[in-house]
């Protein structure tokens, strides 16, 4: 894709500068102390002009119906650790130091007006997560996994879902080429018939969980009966989202007709490299990831996106507020809901 922003070694050593103070605070440890040592920062003027601005440029391209955008040459720290991927989360506490790229995430989604979200069961409830292998998984419907991943959207199957998703490059493959692809709910409407997106709007359907969450909850395999479209938002996991028992014939018409739309609309492609940031909404369309070409499978293997999920704002997030962790503002457990057979 092409970038919205590339920034300036200057504008890059600026930023690194406003954020070492926020950098040196582990979001894992002290998230608290972190999340307040990130909002003084925008509110004593330390965070530069030039990046308020463009944030607020990503933000009206939002209103327009733009929701994908890549920022390249960001803030991200230099020493990162090799992880050992029997349990990567936790050689990454034991290991990663500096938190550069967690403050410029942080900072970013902030000034987007973005409220973080995170799962109770996930990286120990952590809002700032990795998208790296995990061997256990290998092979597996999960994006823990070294392989592709099918169309989507994040943790469908939960009643708590993110807005917004976003990626920063932090171990990326030179030689291999890894993509993540994204197509616009828009251009899938564009091939449907009112009639199946009427049907499609009807919950007729269920998701299954992926192999991550039935290993941390062992009486949850799919999500209650849900639509796949809901006005201009989408929940379908490609193979995992199905049509329910007694749905009838025009729903799994309409699933089909889902999937051929999918097919016939235009991809965004993006190569996330070090230092890239790519951030688009996880409801308003669906991505994937794709090993187009895999030269050495052991360093894509290693390839290490630090990411966040966001809500569209906080009147959004505080409808979920039953579903805090603990009181944890953003951190949603759980909790399951009627499942329909």
């Amino acid at each position: 894709m092409k970038p919205f922003h590339i920034f300036s070694e200057t504008e890059n050593k600026e930023l690194c500068l406003a954020l070492s103070n926020l950098a040196s605070i582990s979001p894992h440890v002290e998230y608290t102390r972190f999340k307040d040592r990130m909002i003084r920062n925008v509110q004593e003027g330390l965070i530069p002009e030039f990046f308020i601005a463009l944030c607020e440029r990503i933000r009206s391209e939002r209103e327009e119906g733009n929701h994908i955008h890549v920022l390249k040459n960001c803030p991200v720290d230099t020493d990162i650790p090799e992880l050992n991927h029997d349990d990567p989360v936790s050689d990454k506490y034991r290991l990663k130091k500096t938190f550069l790229g967690e403050a410029f995430l942080g900072t970013f989604s902030y000034l987007l007006g973005n409220p973080l979200l995170s799962y109770a069961t996930r990286n120990n409830g952590d809002f700032f997560t990795d998208v790296v292998s995990i061997n256990r998984f290998r092979g597996k419907r999960t994006g823990f996994t070294d392989g592709d991943l099918i169309f989507h959207n994040d943790r469908s199957s939960h009643p708590v879902k993110a807005d917004y998703i976003t990626l920063l490059g932090l171990r990326c493959p030179e030689n291999d080429l890894v993509y993540t692809t994204y197509i616009d709910g828009k251009d899938i409407f564009s091939h449907l018939s009112e009639e199946q997106i009427r049907v499609l709007s009807e919950n007729w359907y269920y998701t299954e969980v992926d192999d991550l969450t039935k290993e941390k909850v062992k009486n949850w395999d799919r999500s209650s009966a849900h639509a796949i479209i809901n006005g201009e938002t989408i929940c379908f996991q490609d193979t995992l989202t199905q049509p329910i028992s007694n749905a009838p014939t025009c729903a799994v018409e309409a699933l089909l007709a889902f999937k051929d739309a999918m097919t016939k609309s235009p991809k965004m492609r993006h190569r996330i490299e070090y230092g890239d940031l790519l951030v688009f909404a996880n409801q308003y369309g669906l991505h994937n990831r794709e090993r187009i070409e895999v030269n050495n499978p052991d360093e894509v293997s290693k390839r290490w996106l630090l990411k966040t999920y966001t809500f569209r704002d906080s009147t959004v997030a505080d409808t979920y507020a039953d579903y805090w962790y603990n009181g944890i503002y953003g951190c949603a457990s759980d909790r399951i809901e009627k499942v329909l057979k």
